[in-house]
């Protein structure tokens, strides 16, 4: 890890613009996920039959619903749930999934031959077919959708680390500490963990990206969150019966998951080369 900080502290990202727009984007949604209950002017749950479908106007910046929502209250609110979902799906399936390829790379054997065909069976189904398939059976809410995106998003981090942990306990100085007979959990804790886990800090972050779109698509598909609680997946939904007359109902919803998801692949395209030991020795050699 200290070789992934040390990279860090010397790029920073800025030398990547893409990545800085990313994180100032994600800055942002960030302070309206906080900060949108207390900054919203309008409750999101608030039916007002009289406005709805109104245009986008100084009283109401985004428009109404078909319910009369203020529809930038939604959208404020709808940035917590959003974030919440990607942040707890990704920091269960990152943890699981970096376990267990430590143990199936580094113990081999049975080990590494049942996790790996557990691995492939999860991974023979499109990972949004099977999730929806789960929480349909499950039934909607949040907790729900979290479940059914974590057992469907661990493999990726378990098949990364399996392969990353398979080249570096061949090396020389975890050999050495073989050699002087020090405890299996010491060697994979101090020596092979930090250097197989630099692939994971960039899979995190794009992975926040992907979850938070397979959240949105369970929304819209229904078996996700549900109305009248605001989520930018299930409000994209209800706008499609006016999506050619009252476009705006659902244009800002689908703005705000498309600039929140290219910002994480902006800042996770910046990690990748900031972490990425070949760009630094690209960069050496060209200097």
């Amino acid at each position: 890890m200290r070789a992934v900080t040390e990279r860090l502290e010397r790029y920073q990202l800025r030398g990547n613009r893409l990545a800085m727009i990313g994180l100032a984007v994600l800055g942002a949604v960030a302070l309206m996920a906080v900060f949108g209950p207390f900054i919203a002017p309008y409750d999101p749950l608030e039916q007002d039959l009289a406005s709805r479908l109104l245009t986008p106007s100084w009283d109401h910046p985004m428009g109404t619903d078909d319910l009369g929502r203020d529809i930038l209250s939604r959208i404020l609110a709808g940035a917590s749930v959003s974030l919440s979902i990607g942040i707890t799906v990704v920091a269960i399936t990152a943890t699981f999934g970096t376990l267990l390829g430590f143990l199936a790379g580094y113990i081999g054997g049975a080990v590494d031959e049942a996790v790996m065909r557990v691995v492939d069976v999860v991974l023979a189904f499109p990972s949004i077919i099977l999730a929806l398939v789960i929480a349909g059976l499950l039934g909607p809410g949040f907790e729900n959708v979290v479940i059914a995106l974590a057992l469907t998003q661990w493999p990726a981090y378990t098949r990364l680390v399996r392969g990353t942990t398979l080249s570096v306990r061949e090396m020389e100085y975890v050999e050495a500490a073989k050699a002087i007979r020090a405890p299996r959990r010491h060697i994979i804790v101090r020596h092979v963990m930090p250097n197989a886990i630099h692939p994971v800090v960039v899979l995190v972050t794009l992975d926040i990206a992907t979850t938070i779109i397979f959240a949105s698509a369970l929304s819209f598909l229904g078996v996700g969150i549900q109305p009248p609680q605001a989520e930018w997946g299930s409000m994209l939904k209800a706008g499609i019966p006016y999506l050619r007359s009252y476009p705006h109902v659902t244009f800002f919803p689908g703005l705000m998951i498309m600039l929140t998801v290219l910002a994480f692949n902006f800042v996770g395209d910046g990690l990748r080369d900031a972490i990425d030991p070949k760009r630094e020795e690209m960069m050496v050699v060209r200097g």
